[in-house]
C-alpha cells in the first residue's frame, strides 16, 4: 500500500515539475524571443493589451500567409522567362536554312494517259457507286495512277474511294520512275565556289507531296532511326553519295552549335555573311507542255519550304511559292532561342519545353517540335486507320495505306487538331501548355527562320531576244524558268534566352522578407524556439527534479 502512495506522489510531482518547467519556458522565451510582440504575451499586462496584441499577431500570420502565397504562385507557375541575350551572335555560328524544293509537276504527261480522266472516273464511281473498271490500262499505267491519288489533291478523294488492286505498290519507287528529270528542272545553282548543276549540293526527299531535294538538311541516316523505311533506303540506295555538303563530318547539334574545330565548309554548311553575294541561288524551270492542271490545280511552278536543318520538311503546311517566270529573292531573319542551365533543375511541363535527349521519339533520333507532331500525327493515322501514309516516318512492319484510306488519313490531321485543341482547352486556365497525348513542347533550344520575301517578273524570252541566243529554246522547247535567292538579311541577329526568373533563392528570399516585415521572423527564430521547447525544457526539468 505504501509502494502504491510513493509511486503515485513520484508522478504528482513529475507532472508539477513539467507545468513548472513549461511555465518557466514561456516567459523566458516570451522575454528573449526577436518574434515582435511575443514579449507582450510574456509580462503581467492587462487583458485588454494582451488582446490586443494577439489580434495584432495573428493579423500579421493572415497578412504574412497571403503575400507567401502569392510568391509561391509566381514561383510555381512562372518559373522561366524569355527575355533578349545580352549579345548578338553573329550569322556564321548557325547553320543556313535547309531550303526543300518541290515541282508542282510530278509526272511527264504522255499521251493516251490522263490523269484528270482517271480521277473523274473514279469520282463518278463512288457517287453512282457503279463498280470501276481501269479499262486499258496495264498494270504499270495503274500503279502510276494509284500512286498520284496520294499526291495530287488528296483532298479531293472521297469517302468510299475502293482500293483499285490488291497488288502491292513501292510508291518511292513509282515516283522515281515518274518523276522528271532533275538537271531540266533544276537548272543551275550557286553556292560557295560552286557554280553549275544542282545534283551535288541536292538530296531527295520523300515528303507528302511526293519526291522533293532539299539543300542542307541533315541526311536520313542522322534524322532517322536505323528501324525506319527512310533510314533503311538511304543506305540500300546511297541516295546522298553525290551531295559534296552530306560528305563532310557531322559536328553541329542545335543545342551545342558547331564544334570549335569545325572550318569553313561544315555539315550542315554555314555562311561567312550576310548578303545575297554570301547566300544561296538557284535557276528553277519548268515547261509549258509538262503541266498537269488536272493533278495540282491552276496554281503551278515550285514550292519551297524553309526549315532548320534537323527539321522534316512539311512542305504542305509551310510553303512559297515559287510561280513561273518569276525571280524570288527571300531574305532571311533568324529567330533563335537559347537556354541557361539554370532551368534544367525544372520539369518540361514548368519550364515549357524539352531539353536534348529529354524527350525520346520513336521515329527520329533528333527532338523538334515538328518532328513531334509528325511522329504524333504517324500513331494517330495507324490507330485510327490502320496503316499509314507512305511519306510518314515508319517501320517496315507498318501498313501503308492505299487509296481507299485517302480519306482516313486526310482527315487525321484535322482530328489531331481538334484533339490537341480540346485537351490544351482544359489547361488552358494554368497559364501554360497542359500535357495533351501527343506531349509536343518546344524544344528549348529552337531556330526559325523568318523571311522577307520579295519578287519580279523573269522574262527570259526578251532577254535572249536581245542577246540573239536563239539555241536555249531548241533545246528546251517550252521552258519557263524562274530564279530563287535565299541569304541572311543582317550579318549578327539578336537571340532570345530562356532563363530562370523566380528560382528556389529568390523565393527563399521572398518569404524571408515578408516574415521580417510583418514580424522579425528569421531562420535564428526558428532555432531559438526550437530550442526552448526541447533542450532548455529538457535542461529546466532536470535542475527542477529532486535528486
Amino acid at each position: 500500500m505504501e509502494d502504491k502512495n510513493s509511486e503515485a506522489i513520484n508522478q504528482l510531482n513529475k507532472r508539477k515539475t513539467l507545468r513548472k518547467s513549461i511555465k518557466q519556458i514561456y516567459f523566458e522565451y516570451c522575454s528573449n524571443t526577436s518574434i515582435h510582440g511575443i514579449q507582450y504575451f510574456g509580462e503581467r499586462r492587462p487583458s485588454i493589451e494582451k488582446l490586443f496584441w494577439l489580434c495584432v499577431f495573428l493579423a500579421s500570420i493572415y497578412c504574412c500567409s497571403n503575400l507567401i502565397h502569392c510568391v509561391y504562385v509566381k514561383w510555381n507557375e512562372t518559373p522561366v522567362i524569355v527575355s533578349f541575350s545580352e549579345k548578338s551572335t553573329p550569322v556564321w555560328s548557325i547553320p543556313f536554312p535547309a531550303i526543300t524544293i518541290c515541282s508542282e509537276t510530278k509526272r511527264v504527261p504522255r499521251e493516251g494517259f490522263s490523269y484528270g480522266k482517271f480521277l473523274q472516273d473514279l469520282q463518278e464511281h463512288v457517287e453512282t457507286r457503279r463498280h470501276f473498271q481501269a479499262k486499258n490500262l496495264s498494270r504499270v499505267e495503274l500503279e502510276e495512277l494509284r500512286t498520284l491519288l496520294h499526291i495530287c489533291n488528296p483532298q479531293l478523294i472521297k469517302q468510299g474511294t475502293p482500293n483499285l488492286s490488291s497488288d502491292l505498290i513501292d510508291y518511292f519507287s513509282v515516283l522515281e520512275r515518274i518523276q522528271p528529270e532533275f538537271n531540266r528542272y533544276f537548272y543551275f545553282c550557286k553556292w560557295f565556289s560552286h557554280f553549275g548543276e544542282c545534283d551535288e549540293l541536292f538530296t531527295r526527299t520523300y515528303t507528302n507531296e511526293g519526291i522533293c531535294f532539299t539543300f542542307n538538311g541533315l541526311n536520313a541516316t542522322d534524322l532517322y532511326r536505323e528501324d525506319t523505311v527512310q533510314h533503311q533506303r538511304t543506305v540500300s540506295h546511297n541516295t546522298s553519295k553525290y551531295n559534296i555538303i552530306l560528305k563532310r563530318p557531322f559536328k553541329w547539334s542545335l543545342q551545342n552549335g558547331f564544334s570549335l574545330d569545325s572550318g569553313i565548309k561544315t555539315y550542315p554548311a554555314r555562311v561567312l555573311g550576310a548578303g545575297s553575294r554570301a547566300g544561296f541561288f538557284i535557276a528553277l524551270q519548268s515547261f509549258r507542255q509538262e503541266v498537269d492542271y488536272a493533278c495540282r490545280g491552276p496554281i503551278q511552278g515550285f514550292k519551297v519550304s524553309l526549315h532548320s536543318p534537323d527539321d522534316v520538311p512539311q512542305v504542305s503546311n509551310q510553303f512559297v511559292r515559287i510561280p513561273m517566270g518569276k525571280e524570288v529573292v527571300i531574305a532571311v531573319k533568324p529567330n533563335m532561342i537559347t537556354t541557361s542551365s539554370g532551368i534544367a533543375e525544372y520539369p518540361p511541363q514548368r519550364r515549357q519545353c524539352f531539353l536534348e535527349n529529354e524527350r525520346r521519339l520513336r521515329f527520329f533520333k533528333v527532338y523538334t517540335q515538328s518532328n513531334c507532331v509528325l511522329e504524333c500525327l504517324t500513331n494517330l493515322t495507324l490507330a485510327k486507320c490502320g496503316c499509314v501514309k507512305f511519306s510518314m516516318p515508319r517501320t517496315l512492319e507498318m501498313p501503308i495505306c492505299a487509296e481507299n484510306k485517302i480519306f482516313c488519313y486526310d482527315r487525321a490531321e484535322d482530328i489531331l487538331l481538334m484533339r490537341e485543341f480540346r485537351q490544351g482547352l482544359k489547361e488552358f486556365p494554368l497559364n501554360y501548355l497542359g500535357t495533351t497525348e501527343c506531349n509536343c513542347l518546344p524544344a528549348c533550344t529552337s531556330l526559325v527562320y523568318n523571311t522577307e520575301i520579295s519578287h519580279g517578273n523573269f522574262d527570259l524570252e526578251d532577254m535572249l531576244k536581245a542577246t540573239a541566243n536563239t539555241s536555249f529554246y531548241e533545246d528546251f522547247p517550252g521552258s519557263q524558268m524562274s530564279r530563287l535567292s535565299v541569304y541572311f538579311k543582317e550579318h549578327q541577329f539578336i537571340t532570345s534566352k530562356r532563363s530562370e526568373l523566380y528560382g528556389i533563392t529568390d523565393f527563399l528570399a521572398n518569404c524571408g522578407g515578408i516574415f521580417g516585415l510583418f514580424m522579425g521572423f528569421s531562420i535564428l527564430s526558428l532555432v531559438e524556439l526550437l530550442y526552448h521547447i526541447s533542450l532548455r525544457l529538457w535542461s529546466n526539468m532536470r535542475h527542477l527534479t529532486p535528486s
